[in-house]
């Protein structure tokens, strides 16, 4: 086979134009498996950092390239934020606080788990969470006890769902209400 490239001649032979294709269908074959391989650990290591998040945004965006990308916004956005740990006194106010809710949870759940989802928003906004994004691990549990907590009066949760809330509330409150530094430090260890 004879070709002309500025002026020049080239001659190829049926082998070399076999053994060129050939090594052209393995690069875009390694770029395609590359390409595989780089997307799966990314949608992986989305699914590690926001657990049933991840599945709540891809339902709610319609892809997972769509709901890494709002994932990865939020999650920059949340990086931006002054997230401060509490003073002595105030956690000691807020734990107090706690107590008081957990203690009327016996004989009056639904005003329990209302008073303890009040409790957390105000631990989050103390601790300088907008009130629309906070730590996505702590996100499912919250949505699901808040759901519950300011069900309508009309449709009232059962005993085992105000159980639920409270147990997800006192997950959350016992993460908040922790110093950032000595988490690092008993995480690191």
């Amino acid at each position: 086979m004879h070709f002309q490239f500025n002026g020049t001649e080239y001659q190829f032979t049926n082998t070399e134009i076999i053994v060129a294709a050939l090594v052209l269908v393995l690069v875009v074959g390694i770029a395609i498996a590359w390409y595989v391989e780089r997307r799966r650990t990314r949608t992986l290591a989305f699914r590690n950092r926001f657990g049933s998040e991840y599945d709540r945004a891809v339902v709610t965006h319609g892809s997972p390239r769509e709901a890494e990308a709002k994932l990865a916004d939020r999650e920059s956005r949340v990086k931006t934020l002054v997230i401060r740990d509490l003073g002595i006194t105030e956690r000691e106010r807020f734990v107090t606080e706690w107590h008081t809710v957990q203690s009327r949870f016996v004989d009056h759940p639904k005003s329990a788990v209302t008073d303890a989802d009040d409790l957390v928003n105000s631990l989050l906004e103390a601790r300088g969470y907008p009130s629309s994004s906070f730590d996505p691990r702590v996100m499912e549990n919250y949505r699901l006890a808040h759901g519950i907590a300011v069900r309508p009066d009309r449709v009232d949760a059962s005993t085992e769902e105000l159980r639920t809330a409270m147990i997800q509330y006192r997950a959350i409150f016992d993460e908040l209400v922790q110093d950032r530094k000595r988490l690092e430090t008993r995480t690191a260890a």
